[in-house]
């Protein structure tokens, strides 16, 4: 029989003090929605939770690795709290080390109803086939559906030199599409970053298609930004757009990866760029989204800012 949520809590702020870490954080209270009238519901509202990226590691510049097991554990009570319909992490749950996924998981896992993984470049000690069954994931890419609402997941590191294995087909793709980028002095050309592959780009334009014929809106998540321009886009960044942006049902975009964050809106979607919960010795950084009609609420928390993003008809 396994331990309640409760207990669960209990044993894991027990491990904190046992290992010497802050006690967990108070969470900070976001700005009030500037549509609040105590009468409108959201649709759906959902967690988003940007690059924990643990690792029981020294403190590197900005990056204070131990400190996301008390961040972790004071956003999972605040979700719980809030009572979310589902929560995503965006990728790098962990820095380097895959016995860091034994310590993290199940903070991440005492936050209540469904929970969805995003692959970030961090995650892969060990490769996709094996990160994936860590995590209990599908599939490194997928959608699912709330409401009259489809969400979609990435994965920006489908192309890359650190998920897959040397001399297989993907692992040749990276280093034909990054040979390219280096050779246009493109500012993404960096071997952190990742492609998306033609497969994947098929499948995401066959999902957005199908949403659209059932006049579903659409939220997209990935671990890599695609706009504005920035050193940790995507490397074929400029497909991915054209692809998000052929229909009219895509809302928003959201990512990490860029710990500083960041925001662009172009064709009715907004991109937006979480900023990382690694971050800083003692500021969070953590989201609940709301939908409504014609808007999502971002209620930031931490170092990440509220804002309202509007849904164009």
């Amino acid at each position: 029989m396994f331990p309640s949520k409760k207990v669960l809590t209990s044993k894991l702020i027990g491990f904190v003090a046992s290992v010497g870490l802050a006690a967990p954080l108070v969470a900070t209270t976001p700005a009030a929605s500037v549509y609040a009238n105590g009468t409108e519901q959201p649709k759906l509202e959902f967690g988003v939770i940007p690059d924990v990226q643990y690792c029981d590691c020294e403190v590197n510049g900005t990056r204070y690795y131990r400190d996301s097991v008390t961040k972790l554990i004071d956003a999972s009570q605040t979700l719980n709290q809030e009572n979310v319909d589902f929560t995503v992490q965006l990728g790098d749950l962990i820095d380097r080390d895959v016995k860091s996924f034994s310590t993290i998981l199940p903070i991440f896992n005492i936050i209540e109803g469904p929970k969805y993984h995003v692959l970030g470049n961090h995650d892969f000690p060990v490769k996709t086939d094996e990160v994936i069954d860590i995590l209990g994931m599908k599939n490194q890419y997928y959608d699912f559906k709330y409401k009259n609402w489809r969400f979609v997941v990435l994965d920006t590191n489908d192309l890359s030199f650190y998920a897959n294995p040397k001399e297989s087909e993907k692992y040749e793709e990276a280093e034909e599409m990054y040979s390219d980028l280096v050779e246009s002095n493109a500012i993404n050309a960096k071997t952190w970053n990742g492609g998306i592959s033609t497969e994947q780009l098929t499948w995401l334009q066959t999902v957005l298609g199908k949403a659209a014929k059932r006049n579903e809106k659409v939220v997209v998540f990935g671990h890599m930004p695609v706009y504005p321009e920035n050193i940790h886009n995507v490397w074929n960044a400029e497909e991915m757009i054209d692809v998000l942006e052929a229909n009219d049902n895509v809302v928003a975009y959201f990512n990490g990866h860029n710990h500083a964050g960041n925001y662009g809106a172009q064709n009715g979607i907004h991109y937006v760029n979480l900023q990382g919960m690694v971050e800083t010795e003692d500021a969070t950084a953590y989201s609940i989204i709301r939908i409504y009609k014609n808007r999502l609420e971002i209620d930031g928390y931490g170092r990440e800012s509220s804002r309202v993003l509007e849904i164009q008809e």
